[in-house]
């Protein structure tokens, strides 16, 4: 992605970035230092690169066509969002809403169904016992996902992590988080 910069004598704090014709315009004040640009421009080009693999995926569709194939329940929302860092996806059963990590959207299909899969199945069972498993295991790439989601994890292994499970011990009140 080509990427312009215009440094603004106006603008005060903020930074701002458009795609424009195939190039991402990043404006910027004027008083930031190269690294700062630097850093800048390297953040809004990942965030418009995580949106445009996102966008290629509805996910509402796709959750639906996944849980009708795999005997699941259908969240009310399912929806991308950019402030999960160390998880991949999250569920709140109370509210039946579905987060996925906008990371995802540069894996395969495959990985994104999965994940899909294990979220679906929290709107069932919200911890993760064998209940849960057997949910989850209706998906046939289950276990395969789950490995290629270990080895992209940004986190390394932790020993507070269960055996049988990629998370930490002790989720958020109300919510569960997943892979």
């Amino acid at each position: 992605m080509r990427v312009e910069v215009i440094r603004s004598p106006r603008r005060r704090k903020t930074v701002q970035a458009r795609l424009v014709g195939g190039v991402l315009k990043v404006s910027i004040p004027s008083w930031m230092s190269h690294a700062e640009e630097l850093r800048w421009v390297e953040t809004m080009r990942a965030r418009f690169e995580r949106k445009t693999a996102t966008d290629r995926i509805d996910l509402s569709d796709r959750a639906g066509q996944l849980a009708a194939l795999y005997g699941l329940e259908v969240p009310i929302s399912i929806r991308w969002v950019d402030n999960q860092e160390s998880r991949w996806g999250s569920c709140t059963p109370r509210d039946r809403t579905i987060r996925l990590s906008s990371r995802l959207g540069r894996e395969p299909d495959w990985v994104i169904d999965y994940v899909i899969v294990h979220e679906l199945a929290h709107l069932s069972v919200s911890g993760h016992g064998p209940a849960f498993w057997a949910l989850v295991g209706r998906y046939p790439l289950a276990e395969r996902a789950r490995g290629f989601l270990m080895a992209r994890s940004m986190d390394a292994w932790n020993p507070d992590w269960a055996d049988d499970d990629l998370l930490p011990l002790g989720s958020e009140q109300g919510s569960v988080t997943a892979v």
